[in-house]
């Protein structure tokens, strides 16, 4: 994790619940087209867009998925995943997508205090 993050993008809604998170990833995406380093960080409801296999949500709204794949394209390769919020969920992380990275609550409290540009969808 670096410790000069300039753009910390925090996603903690349901992949399909509103269009919160994709709009999360929309900022990252821009901000990182513009040479920002930016760090992600899933957490709550939003740990649910790193399960894997996941097809499109209700009628009308696109898969996920393809947009977490772009991302390494625009040197966002890491996907932070809050420990406590994969545990309230009960999941694993052997069930998140290979970028998924999960760190602790000491972690979390670094990245918080790293971040100059906090965003929170």
């Amino acid at each position: 994790m670096a410790n000069d993050v300039s753009r910390l993008i925090t996603l903690s809604r349901a992949p399909y619940d509103s269009n919160a998170l994709r709009e999360g990833l929309d900022v990252a995406l821009v901000a990182a087209a513009f040479g920002e380093p930016v760090t992600l960080l899933f957490q709550g409801q939003g740990v649910l867009a790193l399960v894997k296999d996941q097809a499109a949500g209700a009628p009308g709204q696109k898969a996920v998925h393809p947009t977490l794949a772009m991302l390494a394209m625009y040197d966002i390769d890491e996907l932070l995943v809050a420990e406590e919020s994969l545990q309230r969920l009960g999941l694993a992380v052997e069930q998140l997508i290979p970028a998924a990275r999960v760190i602790s609550n000491a972690e979390l409290a670094a990245l918080y205090r790293a971040g100059r540009d906090i965003l929170h969808f």
